[in-house]
């Protein structure tokens, strides 16, 4: 699964990385090494940019990064805090699940990560690790969002909000939780984002074993474990016995 991730870099490097227009405005988050649930997030959309009537262009798209709030929310929700409790969608089952299947064929976006966190159970406290890449690269996580609009109050602004695809963990990375984040190849970005592409299926599967064997994968501080702890100490590896029971 993907509960926390970490999140440093700038809207501009991520654009270069993604190829990508920085569209984020005011609203982009500061780095972040502990991203929880409900937090912002940067995601890349690409879409059919569309005239001062709301038309769409059918014969170009644009790819832009954005700011979303981690946890999705349908359309169809009666308020906002549904979100907390969907902040993954499982990918063996999204293209059927009522509340994903029509995001995953109509609404898909990237969630960009340094790297992200999970926890080993053992006999005493969970052992918290970090998986990053080798080569200091983004990873790409895959992701679908959805445009929430409040029924009591027609002009708020709208809530776009997003949920991190989880697959079958690859493997040593199954040596330490059964699930991942669903971490797509560069060249797959492309097939992923487009918005004429209804049909992902194939993109829907555990990342290949040579993709997850350019990450790197090591024991890390259970400060991790605290929302309120953020520093890029958290990234940062440590002995299992001082991961443990270090603060």
């Amino acid at each position: 699964m993907c509960g926390r991730y970490a999140s440093s870099k700038s809207p501009g490097e991520l654009a270069a990385e993604f190829d990508a227009r920085d569209a984020t405005g005011s609203r982009a988050p500061e780095p972040d090494y502990n991203v929880a649930p409900t937090k912002p997030v940067f995601s890349v959309v690409q879409r059919h940019p569309r005239d001062t009537e709301g038309n769409p262009d059918p014969d170009t798209s644009e790819r832009t990064v954005r700011v979303m709030r981690w946890g999705l929310v349908p359309k169809w929700a009666k308020d906002p805090s549904v979100g907390s409790r969907m902040i993954n969608a499982r990918s063996e089952t999204v293209a059927t699940k009522p509340a994903f299947r029509g995001a995953v064929r109509h609404y898909r976006c990237l969630l960009p990560a340094d790297g992200w966190y999970e926890w080993k159970p053992g006999n005493g406290p969970k052992q918290p690790y970090y998986v990053t890449t080798a080569d200091d690269s983004s990873l790409g996580m895959a992701g679908i969002w959805a445009t929430w609009r409040d029924p009591a109050d027609p002009s708020a602004e709208p809530l776009v909000s997003c949920a991190v695809l989880t697959t079958e963990a690859v493997g040593e990375l199954a040596e330490v939780h059964e699930r991942m984040p669903l971490v797509l190849s560069p060249r797959d970005w492309a097939t992923w984002l487009d918005p004429d592409n209804q049909d992902v299926t194939d993109l829907l599967v555990p990342p290949s074993a040579d993709l997850v064997g350019g990450f790197r994968m090591r024991p890390v501080s259970r400060a991790v474990n605290s929302v309120a702890n953020n520093s890029p100490g958290l990234t940062e590896p440590v002995p299992e016995k001082d991961a443990l029971f270090g603060s």
